[in-house]
Protein backbone atom coordinates (compact mmCIF):
# COMPACT_ATOMS: atom_id res chain seq x y z
CA UNK A 1 0.00 0.00 0.00
CA UNK A 2 1.20 3.51 -0.87
CA UNK A 3 0.42 6.90 0.58
CA UNK A 4 -2.38 8.69 -1.38
CA UNK A 5 -0.11 11.70 -1.80
CA UNK A 6 2.19 9.62 -4.01
CA UNK A 7 -0.45 9.38 -6.74
CA UNK A 8 -2.78 12.32 -6.12
CA UNK A 9 -0.14 14.86 -5.06
CA UNK A 10 -2.44 15.56 -2.07
CA UNK A 11 -4.39 13.59 0.50
CA UNK A 12 -7.96 13.21 -0.84
CA UNK A 13 -10.59 14.66 1.46
CA UNK A 14 -12.92 12.19 3.12
CA UNK A 15 -16.76 12.31 3.03
CA UNK A 16 -16.94 14.25 -0.26
CA UNK A 17 -16.47 11.23 -2.58
CA UNK A 18 -18.99 9.20 -0.55
CA UNK A 19 -21.60 11.95 -0.92
CA UNK A 20 -20.94 12.33 -4.64
CA UNK A 21 -21.15 8.56 -5.18
CA UNK A 22 -24.58 8.50 -3.51
CA UNK A 23 -25.74 11.43 -5.65
CA UNK A 24 -24.71 9.62 -8.83
CA UNK A 25 -26.46 6.43 -7.71
CA UNK A 26 -29.59 8.51 -7.18
CA UNK A 27 -29.19 9.87 -10.70
CA UNK A 28 -28.95 6.29 -11.98
CA UNK A 29 -32.38 5.54 -10.51
CA UNK A 30 -33.99 8.80 -11.68
CA UNK A 31 -32.70 8.69 -15.26
CA UNK A 32 -33.66 5.01 -15.58
CA UNK A 33 -37.21 5.85 -14.48
CA UNK A 34 -37.34 8.77 -16.93
CA UNK A 35 -36.06 6.63 -19.79
CA UNK A 36 -38.83 4.05 -19.33
CA UNK A 37 -41.55 6.53 -18.36
CA UNK A 38 -40.94 8.66 -21.46
CA UNK A 39 -40.90 5.57 -23.68
CA UNK A 40 -37.96 7.12 -25.47
CA UNK A 41 -35.32 5.30 -27.51
CA UNK A 42 -33.12 2.74 -25.77
CA UNK A 43 -29.93 4.68 -26.44
CA UNK A 44 -30.97 7.08 -23.68
CA UNK A 45 -30.03 4.35 -21.20
CA UNK A 46 -26.51 5.69 -21.79
CA UNK A 47 -27.38 8.32 -19.16
CA UNK A 48 -27.94 5.97 -16.18
CA UNK A 49 -25.01 3.79 -17.28
CA UNK A 50 -22.74 6.86 -17.33
CA UNK A 51 -23.98 7.94 -13.89
CA UNK A 52 -23.29 4.42 -12.56
CA UNK A 53 -19.72 4.52 -13.90
CA UNK A 54 -19.23 7.88 -12.20
CA UNK A 55 -20.47 6.39 -8.92
CA UNK A 56 -17.98 3.53 -9.33
CA UNK A 57 -15.19 6.06 -9.90
CA UNK A 58 -15.97 7.92 -6.69
CA UNK A 59 -16.26 4.62 -4.84
CA UNK A 60 -12.72 3.80 -5.95
CA UNK A 61 -11.68 7.28 -4.80
CA UNK A 62 -13.03 6.40 -1.33
CA UNK A 63 -10.99 3.19 -1.41
CA UNK A 64 -7.89 5.20 -2.29
CA UNK A 65 -8.29 7.27 0.87
CA UNK A 66 -7.82 4.17 3.02
CA UNK A 67 -5.98 1.77 0.72
CA UNK A 68 -4.02 3.31 -2.14
CA UNK A 69 -2.43 1.08 -4.75
CA UNK A 70 -1.57 1.51 -8.39
CA UNK A 71 -4.64 -0.54 -9.27
CA UNK A 72 -7.13 1.47 -7.22
CA UNK A 73 -5.68 4.77 -8.45
CA UNK A 74 -5.80 3.64 -12.09
CA UNK A 75 -9.42 2.48 -11.67
CA UNK A 76 -10.30 5.85 -10.12
CA UNK A 77 -8.69 7.72 -13.01
CA UNK A 78 -10.40 5.61 -15.68
CA UNK A 79 -13.89 5.80 -14.18
CA UNK A 80 -13.70 9.56 -13.57
CA UNK A 81 -11.96 10.60 -16.79
CA UNK A 82 -13.77 8.53 -19.44
CA UNK A 83 -17.54 8.14 -18.65
CA UNK A 84 -18.53 11.80 -19.30
CA UNK A 85 -17.53 11.20 -22.94
CA UNK A 86 -20.72 9.13 -23.21
CA UNK A 87 -22.78 12.26 -22.50
CA UNK A 88 -21.37 13.75 -25.68
CA UNK A 89 -22.54 10.64 -27.53
CA UNK A 90 -26.05 11.31 -26.23
CA UNK A 91 -25.96 14.82 -27.71
CA UNK A 92 -24.57 13.58 -31.03
CA UNK A 93 -27.31 10.98 -31.33
CA UNK A 94 -29.99 13.50 -30.35
CA UNK A 95 -28.98 15.94 -33.08
CA UNK A 96 -28.80 13.13 -35.62
CA UNK A 97 -32.33 12.05 -34.70
CA UNK A 98 -33.67 15.60 -35.00
CA UNK A 99 -32.27 15.85 -38.52
CA UNK A 100 -33.43 12.36 -39.51
CA UNK A 101 -36.99 12.79 -38.28
CA UNK A 102 -37.34 16.30 -39.70
CA UNK A 103 -36.44 14.99 -43.15
CA UNK A 104 -39.65 12.92 -43.10
CA UNK A 105 -41.69 16.15 -43.24
CA UNK A 106 -39.68 17.72 -46.03
CA UNK A 107 -40.34 17.35 -49.76
CA UNK A 108 -37.37 15.90 -51.61
CA UNK A 109 -36.27 19.23 -53.10
CA UNK A 110 -35.96 20.80 -49.62
CA UNK A 111 -34.04 18.01 -47.92
CA UNK A 112 -30.47 19.08 -47.05
CA UNK A 113 -27.99 17.87 -49.64
CA UNK A 114 -24.73 18.73 -47.84
CA UNK A 115 -22.99 15.70 -46.33
CA UNK A 116 -22.68 17.19 -42.86
CA UNK A 117 -26.46 17.33 -42.49
CA UNK A 118 -27.01 13.69 -43.39
CA UNK A 119 -28.32 11.87 -40.28
CA UNK A 120 -25.99 8.91 -40.68
CA UNK A 121 -22.96 11.17 -41.11
CA UNK A 122 -23.88 13.27 -38.08
CA UNK A 123 -24.26 10.25 -35.82
CA UNK A 124 -21.33 8.13 -36.99
CA UNK A 125 -18.86 10.94 -37.63
CA UNK A 126 -19.15 12.28 -34.10
CA UNK A 127 -19.57 8.81 -32.61
CA UNK A 128 -16.29 7.72 -34.23
CA UNK A 129 -14.51 10.86 -33.05
CA UNK A 130 -15.75 10.33 -29.49
CA UNK A 131 -14.71 6.67 -29.46
CA UNK A 132 -11.29 7.63 -30.86
CA UNK A 133 -10.88 10.26 -28.14
CA UNK A 134 -12.11 7.76 -25.54
CA UNK A 135 -9.54 5.16 -26.64
CA UNK A 136 -6.66 7.64 -26.62
CA UNK A 137 -7.51 8.78 -23.11
CA UNK A 138 -7.98 5.20 -21.90
CA UNK A 139 -4.69 4.06 -23.41
CA UNK A 140 -2.96 7.06 -21.87
CA UNK A 141 -4.28 6.24 -18.39
CA UNK A 142 -3.22 2.60 -18.88
CA UNK A 143 0.31 3.58 -19.93
CA UNK A 144 0.60 5.88 -16.91
CA UNK A 145 0.94 2.80 -14.70
CA UNK A 146 4.50 2.47 -16.00
CA UNK A 147 6.84 5.01 -14.41
CA UNK A 148 9.17 5.12 -17.42
CA UNK A 149 6.30 5.97 -19.78
CA UNK A 150 4.57 8.76 -17.90
CA UNK A 151 5.44 11.37 -20.53
CA UNK A 152 4.04 9.14 -23.28
CA UNK A 153 0.90 8.61 -21.19
CA UNK A 154 0.51 12.35 -20.65
CA UNK A 155 0.73 13.20 -24.35
CA UNK A 156 -1.57 10.34 -25.31
CA UNK A 157 -4.28 11.57 -22.94
CA UNK A 158 -3.75 15.14 -24.15
CA UNK A 159 -4.13 14.02 -27.76
CA UNK A 160 -7.47 12.44 -26.85
CA UNK A 161 -8.61 15.59 -25.08
CA UNK A 162 -7.58 17.86 -27.96
CA UNK A 163 -9.49 15.64 -30.39
CA UNK A 164 -12.50 15.90 -28.12
CA UNK A 165 -12.30 19.69 -27.87
CA UNK A 166 -12.04 20.07 -31.65
CA UNK A 167 -15.09 17.93 -32.35
CA UNK A 168 -17.07 19.61 -29.55
CA UNK A 169 -16.49 22.91 -31.34
CA UNK A 170 -17.51 21.48 -34.73
CA UNK A 171 -20.60 19.93 -33.16
CA UNK A 172 -21.65 23.22 -31.59
CA UNK A 173 -21.40 25.01 -34.94
CA UNK A 174 -23.62 22.40 -36.64
CA UNK A 175 -26.01 22.45 -33.68
CA UNK A 176 -26.47 26.22 -33.96
CA UNK A 177 -27.12 25.89 -37.68
CA UNK A 178 -29.83 23.27 -37.12
CA UNK A 179 -31.34 25.40 -34.33
CA UNK A 180 -31.84 28.48 -36.50
CA UNK A 181 -32.85 26.55 -39.62
CA UNK A 182 -36.63 26.37 -39.75
CA UNK A 183 -36.66 23.14 -41.71
CA UNK A 184 -35.72 21.16 -38.62
CA UNK A 185 -38.51 20.59 -36.11
CA UNK A 186 -38.84 18.75 -32.81
CA UNK A 187 -41.76 16.72 -31.48
CA UNK A 188 -43.50 18.18 -28.43
CA UNK A 189 -42.99 16.94 -24.90
CA UNK A 190 -45.63 17.11 -22.13
CA UNK A 191 -44.74 20.71 -21.20
CA UNK A 192 -44.49 22.12 -24.72
CA UNK A 193 -47.27 24.18 -26.27
CA UNK A 194 -45.79 24.12 -29.77
CA UNK A 195 -43.03 22.41 -31.79
CA UNK A 196 -41.20 25.74 -31.76
CA UNK A 197 -41.03 25.71 -27.96
CA UNK A 198 -40.05 22.04 -28.02
CA UNK A 199 -37.16 22.84 -30.32
CA UNK A 200 -35.90 25.63 -28.07
CA UNK A 201 -36.15 23.39 -25.00
CA UNK A 202 -34.32 20.45 -26.57
CA UNK A 203 -31.55 22.56 -28.07
CA UNK A 204 -31.07 24.28 -24.74
CA UNK A 205 -30.26 20.84 -23.32
CA UNK A 206 -27.83 20.00 -26.13
CA UNK A 207 -26.00 23.33 -26.11
CA UNK A 208 -25.72 23.79 -22.34
CA UNK A 209 -24.46 20.26 -21.69
CA UNK A 210 -21.98 20.43 -24.57
CA UNK A 211 -20.56 23.71 -23.25
CA UNK A 212 -20.25 22.23 -19.76
CA UNK A 213 -18.41 19.21 -21.15
CA UNK A 214 -16.20 21.57 -23.16
CA UNK A 215 -15.21 23.49 -20.02
CA UNK A 216 -14.53 20.21 -18.22
CA UNK A 217 -12.25 19.09 -21.06
CA UNK A 218 -10.34 22.38 -20.92
CA UNK A 219 -9.76 21.79 -17.21
CA UNK A 220 -8.53 18.26 -17.94
CA UNK A 221 -6.15 19.59 -20.60
CA UNK A 222 -4.74 22.13 -18.13
CA UNK A 223 -4.38 19.37 -15.54
CA UNK A 224 -2.41 17.09 -17.84
CA UNK A 225 -0.34 19.88 -19.39
CA UNK A 226 0.84 20.85 -15.91
CA UNK A 227 1.48 17.23 -15.08
CA UNK A 228 2.00 15.52 -11.76
CA UNK A 229 2.84 17.93 -8.97
CA UNK A 230 1.53 21.03 -10.78
CA UNK A 231 -0.77 23.43 -8.94
CA UNK A 232 -3.84 22.39 -10.97
CA UNK A 233 -3.12 18.66 -10.60
CA UNK A 234 -2.43 19.05 -6.89
CA UNK A 235 -5.50 21.17 -6.01
CA UNK A 236 -8.42 18.94 -5.08
CA UNK A 237 -11.15 21.60 -5.01
CA UNK A 238 -10.43 22.39 -8.68
CA UNK A 239 -11.22 18.77 -9.53
CA UNK A 240 -14.53 18.91 -7.67
CA UNK A 241 -15.44 22.27 -9.22
CA UNK A 242 -14.47 21.68 -12.86
CA UNK A 243 -15.20 17.97 -13.08
CA UNK A 244 -17.67 16.80 -10.44
CA UNK A 245 -19.89 19.89 -10.36
CA UNK A 246 -19.97 20.32 -14.15
CA UNK A 247 -20.93 16.69 -14.74
CA UNK A 248 -23.63 16.89 -12.05
CA UNK A 249 -25.06 20.06 -13.60
CA UNK A 250 -25.11 18.30 -16.97
CA UNK A 251 -27.17 15.48 -15.51
CA UNK A 252 -29.49 18.01 -13.85
CA UNK A 253 -30.09 19.62 -17.26
CA UNK A 254 -30.83 16.23 -18.86
CA UNK A 255 -33.29 15.35 -16.12
CA UNK A 256 -34.99 18.75 -16.07
CA UNK A 257 -35.86 18.51 -19.78
CA UNK A 258 -35.60 14.81 -20.54
CA UNK A 259 -34.77 14.08 -24.16
CA UNK A 260 -36.89 10.93 -24.36
CA UNK A 261 -40.19 12.82 -24.40
CA UNK A 262 -39.26 14.28 -27.80
CA UNK A 263 -38.53 10.91 -29.41
CA UNK A 264 -41.45 8.67 -28.57
CA UNK A 265 -41.37 5.96 -31.24
CA UNK A 266 -41.56 8.42 -34.16
CA UNK A 267 -42.47 12.02 -34.81
CA UNK A 268 -45.71 10.76 -36.34
CA UNK A 269 -46.30 7.91 -33.96
CA UNK A 270 -47.52 7.96 -30.36
CA UNK A 271 -46.16 11.39 -29.53
CA UNK A 272 -47.56 13.96 -27.15
CA UNK A 273 -50.18 16.51 -28.02
CA UNK A 274 -48.72 19.91 -27.12
CA UNK A 275 -49.81 21.09 -23.69
CA UNK A 276 -51.84 17.96 -22.85
CA UNK A 277 -49.40 15.12 -22.24
CA UNK A 278 -51.77 12.81 -24.12
CA UNK A 279 -50.91 10.83 -27.21
CA UNK A 280 -52.66 11.64 -30.47
CA UNK A 281 -50.78 10.73 -33.61
CA UNK A 282 -52.78 12.56 -36.25
CA UNK A 283 -53.16 15.82 -34.35
CA UNK A 284 -49.49 16.02 -33.45
CA UNK A 285 -48.28 15.25 -36.96
CA UNK A 286 -50.71 17.86 -38.29
CA UNK A 287 -49.46 20.53 -35.87
CA UNK A 288 -45.83 19.98 -36.76
CA UNK A 289 -46.59 20.00 -40.47
CA UNK A 290 -48.78 23.10 -40.09
CA UNK A 291 -46.09 24.99 -38.23
CA UNK A 292 -43.53 23.96 -40.80
CA UNK A 293 -45.80 25.28 -43.56
CA UNK A 294 -46.37 28.54 -41.69
CA UNK A 295 -42.67 29.10 -41.16
CA UNK A 296 -41.96 28.64 -44.84
CA UNK A 297 -45.01 30.09 -46.54
CA UNK A 298 -43.27 33.36 -47.41
CA UNK A 299 -39.94 31.83 -48.30
CA UNK A 300 -38.62 30.30 -51.46
CA UNK A 301 -37.14 26.82 -51.51
CA UNK A 302 -33.89 26.45 -49.66
CA UNK A 303 -30.68 25.57 -51.41
CA UNK A 304 -27.89 24.12 -49.28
Amino acid sequence: MTSPEYYFSYKPVNIAPEIVAVIFLTIVVLTTIQAFKSRGPKWLLVLPVTAFCEAVGYAFRVVCIYWTTLGTFTATSLFLLLPPNALALTNYKTLGEIVRRSRVLLPDHQKPKVFWLKPRFLTWFFFTSDVFSFLLQGIGVGISTQDDKRDLAKYTVLAGLYVQLFFFAVFLVITMYVLVNKRFVVACGPRDVSPRQAKRRLFWVIIVTTILLYIRSIYRVAEFVGGYGSKIYGTEWLFYLFDTVLVLISFAVYMQSFIGYHFRSHMYNDTVVPGTGAGNTKLHAYQISAEYTELNQNQQSYHV
